[in-house]
């Protein structure tokens, strides 16, 4: 059995558990996964024929793991055809499903994190049930050692705001675009290890170019602080916040799923309008198999399409 003080930290330790699963039991293909909201991302991967590679994302209540989890299948099923709630899973459609192993993985507080699971193409002998005790020990191990990772990451994440001094706008206190490029290439590092769901949200200020050309670039200056300011005061804790450079500024919402998002952005909309800031907004998703990289560049393209209709908005009226 591995010995799980010998692995540096969470992802080592659950590929050397995977191996070794493998090793002691077969099937084709040993999993670590995240279930996110509607998404279940496999994060390692021990795979010896279906071609299954960390990134790669099903629907979470598509899954056997879904069903193990509530209680609506067991853990270990040999023949998994046999059991009605794995028979009718729709995974079952996309991949060959024959025989199936599924433990759960769980954050500090009880709450469920992902799954160490298997599967393959045909059945398997009745005997491998009696290897469960020893699955959910390896379980129980992953799991202690992710709730250890989670929590240095999280110290890791303050840490980098803390140090973040050079990499501040000096009109605003927020990061400037070299700061903002060092976060979100940090926090992607972050989403590809754990499977951290992350949105972006680029603010574009509408006005500025009109006040700096009316009213002087003092009057323009004011107004980007005042965008600051909401920003700022519409955001948690542990997200980033960033003036890109001129009148665009960055939003990074860490450990944020969609609904979450959509509730940033609703803060962010909300509190530039309180503080008199017309600004357009778009919001992207971090898609597990792209990055957030991509995202902001989505993020981007929706805030365009949102600034033409604000302007055709206006000139309407």
């Amino acid at each position: 059995m591995p010995d799980s003080q010998a692995f540096p930290d969470f992802a080592s330790a659950a590929q050397a558990v995977l191996a070794f699963m493998h090793a002691r039991l077969g099937f084709d293909l040993w999993m670590v996964t995240r279930t996110e909201g509607d998404d279940w991302i496999v994060l390692q991967a021990e795979d010896h024929g279906y071609g299954i590679t960390p990134g790669t994302v099903f629907r979470w209540t598509d899954t056997f793991c879904s069903r193990m989890a509530d209680g609506r299948g067991p853990r270990v099923a040999p023949h998994s055809a046999a059991v009605p709630a794995y028979a009718e899973a729709p995974i079952g459609r996309q991949v060959p499903i024959g025989a199936y192993i599924g433990v759960p993985l769980n954050r500090d507080d009880g709450s469920l994190f992902g799954t160490l699971c298997a599967i393959h193409p045909t059945p398997q002998p009745e005997r491998i049930t009696t290897e469960l005790p020893m699955i959910e020990l390896l379980a129980g191990l992953l799991s202690t050692v992710l709730k250890a990772e989670l929590e240095l990451a999280r110290e890791l994440r303050r840490a980098e705001h803390a140090q973040a001094e050079a990499r501040i706008d000096a009109l605003t206190g927020l990061y400037n675009r070299r700061g903002w490029d060092q976060q979100l290439a940090a926090e992607e590092q972050r989403c590809r290890r754990y499977g951290h769901p992350a949105c972006v949200v680029i603010v574009d200020l509408d006005d500025l170019k009109r006040v700096n050309d009316r009213d002087g670039h003092a009057a323009g200056d004011v107004l980007i602080g005042r965008a600051a300011q909401a920003l700022r005061g519409a955001v948690r804790i542990h997200d980033v916040v960033a003036r890109l450079g001129g009148d665009e500024f960055a939003v990074l919402g860490t450990e944020c799923d969609r609904n979450g998002a959509q509730a940033l952005a609703r803060r962010l909309r909300a509190a530039l309008t309180a503080h008199d800031v017309a600004a357009s907004l778009g919001l992207a998703m971090r898609d597990p198999g792209r990055g957030l990289t991509e995202a902001q560049d989505e993020a981007d393209h929706a805030m365009y399409a949102d600034k033409h209709v604000r302007r055709q908005g206006r000139c309407a009226n």
